[in-house]
């Protein structure tokens, strides 16, 4: 995956450049202010933006590959936009023996997408996690913080469906 080429600075949107500095400020004296501002921009954005990693290497002097270094190392920061939906499908030791391999083949194959990635659309964001706590229902997962079980392949027609059609609504929770 080839990422697009940062722009100039001075071409960087304004109100992210003040976004950046209020969080310079905020934390300028502080340990670990690195990971703190990046939270502060993960938190704002549901992911940390590269133009906002390209500011706060310049702003602080941290190289960008140390910034990247920290942003691949811990899980929870995201380096693409997010989906407006998430499907977690758990892969913990129970779903995976009933089957949690075939739910997430299906859904990567009807969503077009691989596991940690967002459709085009930006509508569904898929992705494995290791337990979801509920092994009693595997396989399981859970779809915009509802948690789903004993499933099966053919659940994910109308699983998917149903987010589409929410959406088309107005009504996407």
């Amino acid at each position: 995956m080839n990422a697009a080429p940062l722009p100039p600075l001075e071409e960087i949107d304004p109100a992210l450049s003040e976004e950046i500095n209020s969080y310079l400020e905020e934390w300028k004296d502080k340990e670990g202010n690195l990971i703190m501002m990046l939270h502060e921009i993960q938190d704002r954005h549901g992911f940390v933006p590269r133009e906002a990693s390209l500011l706060l290497a310049e702003a602080t002097g941290v190289p960008m590959a140390r910034i990247y270094e920290v942003l691949t190392f811990y899980n929870y920061f995201k380096l693409v936009p997010p989906g407006k939906h998430n499907v977690m499908v758990c892969n913990g030791t129970a779903c995976y023996l009933k089957g949690a391999g075939r739910l997430l083949a299906e859904l990567e194959s009807r969503l077009g997408i691989s596991d940690g990635d967002t459709t085009d659309d930006r509508l569904i964001h898929l992705e494995t996690v290791r337990c979801i706590g509920c092994c009693g229902m595997a396989p399981a997962m859970v779809v915009d913080h509802k948690t789903l079980g004993k499933l099966n392949p053919t659940d994910m027609a109308g699983l998917i469906e149903g987010i589409r059609k929410r959406e088309e609504s107005g009504n996407d929770q």
